[in-house]
């Protein structure tokens, strides 16, 4: 039979089911997705293949899911480090996206966090951000899956006036997107402090009946919930359950103030929770207890959040962040072993955004969102199990090759469809206008 393409590898870790691991095994994809995995030998009868891609000290896995960032802020990592949340948003932050977030702005900075994480295995990112429009072009240009946010805000930006507007724009993207293969959507209100009841109230009813999610900040620092109970006598999670937002449909980020009975009637609710270790740890916000909320059922993804708070949009580090960070937090070594990490990584992210049929492990019939990471370097050697060494002890430049729906994106480090060059040009020319006015 013929094929368009088949990848040998040393490895192949599908992630489901988490106990599998299939050494000197084929992939065998056909239009863009996954006919098969099987022994190599048996692969090589079975299947003419037009490509034939042979990787003996690779392992084949799921492409990362980065469930929660803001891609355009990549052009301001660096700025206003090492300042706490509120501080760093509302003197630094806001104030120079006043001034500069426009579509170019967006275009560009989007498109250097989309170089990054498809170089760092990254397949596909859930966004929140001004112009969700122009982040879906630079998605679709380049050939990154995506989940992109509908983003309400009460006040006035360069992106809407007011929330009823954010929501009318968001309807309008929505059914522009919903034809595109790689692409969803998601609503995405800002915050609990950000967004009133009546927007909420719509966004709740316009998500269900489009049957898409809902992502939004959540319960991020000491501060957002103690002034949320002092204004209402509610903290943010019982506010959002009252209003119906708390469904197998939500996506709570970075959840870092969380008592024992919030975790379960979290649990209760089938609502996701997105964990951004890195981001909670640089700005101090927290520390999520993952180790609780995954005892309590609660599926937990992983994002980077912005590069303006990580500082990087890497994948691999943010698994092993938070991996260690809930050892340290649940004074368990046994909590979030290394494939409990890699799933929440991939498969969880995928459940998150409401994808898992389409990606987020390799399974026949799913997309080949495929990315191959070599294991024969001495900073992984000796290699006595490949996922804790990916968790452990990989870093992304190992990570020599990306699929997205059987096309490759980035061949032995070098990206297919973006021009760096051209791109480090545009970077350069952002640095120094917002170095001028920082």
């Amino acid at each position: 039979m013929q094929v368009d393409l088949i990848i040998e590898a040393r490895w192949i870790i599908p992630v489901e089911p988490e106990t599998a691991i299939f050494e000197d095994h084929s992939l065998v994809i056909h239009y863009g997705k996954i006919l098969e995995i099987l022994p190599q030998q048996a692969a090589r009868l079975k299947y003419q293949p037009a490509t034939l891609k042979t990787l003996h000290q690779h392992a084949l896995l799921p492409g990362f899911i980065n469930a929660h960032t803001h891609t355009a802020m990549s052009l301001m990592r660096g700025i206003a480090d090492d300042k706490p949340l509120m501080e760093w948003l509302t003197r630094h932050i806001w104030p120079l996206e006043q001034k500069w977030v426009g579509e170019n702005f967006v275009r560009d900075g989007s498109m250097l966090a989309i170089a990054e994480m498809i170089r760092s295995g990254t397949t596909c990112f859930n966004d929140m951000y001004f112009f969700p429009d122009i982040v879906a072009q630079q998605a679709i240009q380049t050939g990154i899956r995506a989940s992109i946010g509908l983003i309400v805000i009460d006040f006035a930006t360069v992106w809407a006036e007011n929330s009823e507007a954010y929501i009318e724009k968001g309807l309008t993207l929505y059914d522009t997107l919903r034809n595109e293969t790689l692409i969803s959507t998601a609503f995405a209100p800002h915050a609990p402090y950000t967004v009133s009841d009546e927007p909420l109230k719509k966004i709740s009813l316009f998500a269900d009946e489009l049957n898409i999610p809902v992502h939004m900040h959540l319960h991020e620092t000491r501060q957002e919930v103690m002034e949320q109970q002092q204004k209402t006598a509610q903290t943010p999670l019982q506010r959002l359950s009252q209003l119906g937002l708390l469904n197998p449909a939500f996506m709570g980020v970075h959840m870092t103030q969380l008592s024992e009975n919030e975790i379960q009637h979290y649990a209760q609710t089938g609502a996701h929770l997105i964990h951004c270790p890195e981001s909670n740890l640089k700005l101090a916000s927290g520390f999520c207890p993952v180790a609780q909320c995954l005892d309590a059922g609660i599926n937990v993804a992983l994002g980077t959040d912005s590069a303006a708070s990580n500082n990087d949009l890497d994948m691999l580090g943010e698994m092993r962040t938070a991996a260690l960070l809930a050892k340290a937090v649940s004074l368990n070594a046994a909590a979030v072993p290394a494939m409990t990490a890699l799933k929440m990584a991939t498969l969880n992210g995928a459940k998150a955004l409401g994808i898992d049929d389409k990606t987020g492990s390799l399974q026949t019939g799913k997309y080949a969102d495929v990315i191959a990471i070599n294991l024969d370097t001495l900073e992984t050697q000796p290699l006595y199990d490949p996922v804790a060494q990916i968790v452990y002890s990989a870093c992304r430049q190992q990570i020599t090759d990306v699929w997205v729906a059987g096309k490759p994106l980035l061949k032995q480090r070098q990206l297919t469809t973006i021009n760096t060059d051209e791109l480090n040009t545009r970077v350069q020319h952002w640095q120094t206008r917002l170095q001028d006015n920082k």
